[in-house]
């Protein structure tokens, strides 16, 4: 196992289940399709789309959504976990069910750390599914059979479900690099992640909702409960009242979030009212591989619709390319790629993790080896300082952190292509995207939001912010940390990382 976890720390321990309205007034003030359906009538045959730029709106726009849903909410993300705001977002999952809203969960096995108890109380209310993807290495796993799914299928137990998505009532959904945990919305006090979302509004959303349906109808997943079997014939109705009191009684509990958090909710229908606003409608793609990513069964290669449909884009560009991505392991063909864009007269700029501000030393140490040679083929990268300038301006409450000036590091998956077309996604560049996990991302022709991102991540870039890869940026991060890159720079990873 500690040879798996390792490659998918980059998403670290969150709880999947996004909503956290479970901070917000249980009064719904006004149905969700009641304020989204004039913005879709008024925009015939578009999508809305905006940026989540900022953590604490990121984390705003969730709370809104599943406060004002009244039909169903379906999630999708890779790890469900049992930090503090994991278990609000439980708590306000479960309010909804209990309202009558249909709320179904899937989520990958690899990283589940949540009781058991937990799963099967949400499970076994009338209103809540849980299904877990690719169940061979914890949910329900003895540690022998697990042994043995590693040692027969190790191509099989590594094709993870990464995708992340929230669907809300049909309408809404957002998508994009966070996950559900302090640090995805700058409310860690040791290390934040500067991420990047996409709220979106209408016919894409049918598309969206599609792909889950896909993975919620595969083969490749399996209900919790019959995971669970011996564990749900425990399960009584009294035990489950006691989970879901345990849960609502820390939800109330004002410890157990900022007061700040609260206000900020509180001030809600106004702001995203505001948001609406600054909406922007036009046609919007939405990517998705499908279950099980490629048909490869022992090989570590084989692509996926995303991988695809990014190089497309790719290979389409004309001017400059530009990246954000917390990794930057080149799969199989990518070095040559970019390296023909380079010599196309195609400017590629690229702003990754440094030594420093990296959380994932196994997916640097790929990147470690394949920097001279990427620098080489003509692109210009850049490595973020765990300190960064901009997040004074990205974290809201950056005041209140300043003093344990907690580590900022790149977690966005971006991509703009010659100022108009623009990816938002979970994609990272790497193989294990290109390959083996199944990934999701919207493509948006529009230049003024593909403007919009492509602005914030070039100031991502600037010396402020960014080290130039060609300077040795090595040297900043601890002598430990450079110590264990190289360590494990010798083992033959790259197909994992």
């Amino acid at each position: 196992m500690s040879i798996y976890r390792p490659f998918c720390r980059y998403i670290s321990v969150f709880l999947i289940l996004l909503p956290l309205s479970g901070f917000a007034s249980t009064t719904i003030q006004k149905p969700l399709s009641d304020v989204i359906a004039p913005l879709i009538t008024a925009h015939p045959g578009k999508s809305g789309a905006y940026v989540l730029e900022k953590g604490e709106e990121a984390l705003r726009a969730r709370a809104w959504l599943t406060d004002h849903a009244t039909n169903g909410i379906d999630v999708q993300y890779f790890i469900w976990s049992t930090d503090n705001i994991g278990i609000l977002a439980s708590e306000s999952l479960l309010r909804a069910a209990e309202r009558g809203v249909k709320v179904r969960v899937l989520v990958d096995d690899l990283l589940i750390d949540a009781p058991p108890d937990s799963m099967l109380a949400l499970a076994l209310h009338p209103n809540i599914d849980i299904r877990i993807y690719n169940p061979r290495l914890n949910v329900g796993t003895s540690k022998l059979k697990k042994i043995g799914n590693v040692a027969t299928g190790l191509r099989t137990v590594n094709q993870r479900m990464h995708d992340k998505t929230a669907l809300f009532d049909g309408t809404a959904g957002i998508t994009g690099g966070r996950n559900m945990a302090d640090e995805y919305f700058d409310y860690n006090h040791t290390y934040n992640f500067r991420d990047r979302d996409m709220l979106v509004l209408g016919s894409v959303v049918t598309d969206m909702e599609a792909s889950f349906q896909r993975f919620w109808d595969s083969k490749k997943v399996v209900p919790v409960e019959k995971l669970l079997a011996k564990q749900m014939k425990r399960m009584t109705p009294e035990r489950a009242g006691e989970v879901y009191a345990g849960l609502h009684a820390y939800a109330s509990k004002p410890e157990n979030f900022a007061p700040e958090v609260r206000q900020a909710l509180e001030d809600l229908p106004g702001k995203f009212e505001r948001l609406s606003r600054n909406i922007i409608w036009d046609d919007v793609r939405f990517l998705c591989d499908l279950p099980g990513k490629n048909s490869a069964q022992r090989r570590f290669d084989g692509g996926g619709r995303t991988t695809a449909a990014l190089v497309a884009e790719l290979i389409k560009a004309k001017k400059i390319v530009t990246i954000q991505s917390p990794y930057l392991v080149m799969p199989k063909g990518g070095l040559e790629l970019f390296r023909d864009l380079v010599k196309r007269g195609v400017e590629v700029r690229v702003v990754t993790n440094s030594l420093a501000s990296t959380d994932n030393l196994q997916a640097f140490s790929g990147y470690y080896k394949q920097r001279q040679a990427i620098l080489k083929s003509g692109i210009k990268v850049f490595e973020f300082k765990p300190d960064p300038a901009i997040k004074r301006e990205l974290i809201e409450r950056y005041p209140k952190l300043e003093k344990q000036t907690p580590v900022f590091a790149i977690h966005a998956k971006s991509m703009v292509i010659d100022g108009t077309t623009l990816f938002v996604g979970t994609f990272n560049f790497d193989p294990r995207s290109a390959n083996l996990n199944t990934e999701v991302g919207v493509l948006i022709r529009n230049s003024a939001l593909a403007g919009q991102v492509e602005q914030n991540i070039v100031r991502d870039m600037s010396p402020e912010n960014s080290w130039n890869a060609a300077d040795n940026a090595d040297r900043f991060a601890p002598p430990d940390k450079l110590r264990k890159v190289k360590l494990w720079k010798a083992l033959p990873l790259e197909p994992f990382l």
